[in-house]
C-alpha cells in the first residue's frame, strides 16, 4: 500500500509509483495539486482508479503495465489531461471514458500492448491529439473519423494486422487532413510499401513529410523518411 504519510504532503505535484505491487491508491484524491502521477508496473485494476477523476490539476497520467480493462466501472479523466499512458494493459477496447470530448487538452496518448481490436469512431472527440500510440494490438483498419483529428502528427501502428482492403486500413483523411508526418507500420505483414502508395492520400502526406524534411536540413533535425517501415 502507498504510506500514509504520502496523503498528508497536499502540496505534493509528482508522484512516482512505479514498480512496486500497488492495487490501491488510497486517499490520493487528498493530493488536490497533483499534476504528475506514474503508478506503471503494479497491480492496480480499473475500479482501483476512482480516486483519479477528483484530482483536476493532472495533466500527466501513466499507468501502463498493469491489469485494467475496459468496463463502465472506468473513471472519467481529469479535464486537463495532456499525456495519458495505458500501455501494457488487458483493453479489448477503448473506454468510452477516454474518447470524452471534455479532453480538450489531451495531446500524447499510448494505448500501445493491448488487445484492440478496433478503434472507435468517438476518437475524434480528442480535438488536441497529436501523437497515438496503438504498437502491438490486433487492429486491421481505423474509421474514417480518424482524419478529423487536424493536429495529430504522430502514429505509431507497429505490429497489427494491417492489410490491403477494400476500403483502405487507413482512411484517406488520416493522410490530407491531419498534419501528420510520422507513421510507423513496421510489423503489418500483410501490408507492403507498393500497397501504402496505392492508398488515397498517401501522396499528400509524402509531400508534407517532404516539405518536412527540407526544412529540416536547415534546423538540424531529420525526419525519417522510410517507407513506414515497411518492405
Amino acid at each position: 500500500e502507498i504510506p500514509g504519510q504520502v496523503f498528508q504532503i497536499t502540496s505534493l505535484r509528482t508522484l512516482d509509483l512505479s514498480k512496486n505491487k500497488i492495487r490501491h491508491l488510497g486517499k490520493i484524491s487528498q493530493l488536490h495539486e497533483l499534476k504528475s502521477l506514474n503508478c506503471d508496473s503494479n497491480n492496480l485494476t480499473t475500479k482501483s482508479l476512482s480516486s483519479i477523476s477528483k484530482l483536476p490539476k493532472l495533466t500527466t497520467i501513466s499507468i501502463g503495465k498493469n491489469k485494467l480493462t475496459e468496463s463502465d466501472s472506468f473513471p472519467s479523466m481529469p479535464p486537463k489531461v495532456k499525456t495519458l499512458k495505458l500501455y501494457g494493459n488487458s483493453f479489448s477496447s477503448i473506454p468510452k471514458q477516454i474518447c470524452d470530448r471534455k479532453l480538450t487538452s489531451l495531446e500524447k496518448l499510448d494505448l500501445s500492448c493491448n488487445n484492440l481490436a478496433c478503434v472507435p469512431s468517438e476518437i475524434c472527440n480528442l480535438a488536441s491529439l497529436t501523437e497515438l500510440n496503438l504498437d502491438k494490438n490486433a487492429l486491421v483498419s481505423l474509421p474514417i473519423e480518424m482524419g478529423r483529428l487536424t493536429k495529430l502528427k504522430a502514429l505509431s501502428l507497429k505490429n497489427n494486422y494491417l492489410t490491403k482492403s477494400n476500403p483502405q486500413p487507413i482512411p484517406a483523411g488520416v493522410f490530407t487532413e491531419t498534419l501528420l508526418i510520422d507513421l510507423n507500420l513496421h510489423g503489418n505483414d500483410r501490408l507492403t510499401s507498393t500497397d501504402l502508395n496505392e492508398f488515397d492520400g498517401f501522396d499528400v502526406f509524402l509531400e508534407r513529410r517532404k516539405k518536412k524534411k527540407d526544412k529540416s536540413l536547415h534546423g538540424g533535425a531529420m525526419v525519417d523518411m522510410s517507407v513506414c517501415g515497411l518492405k
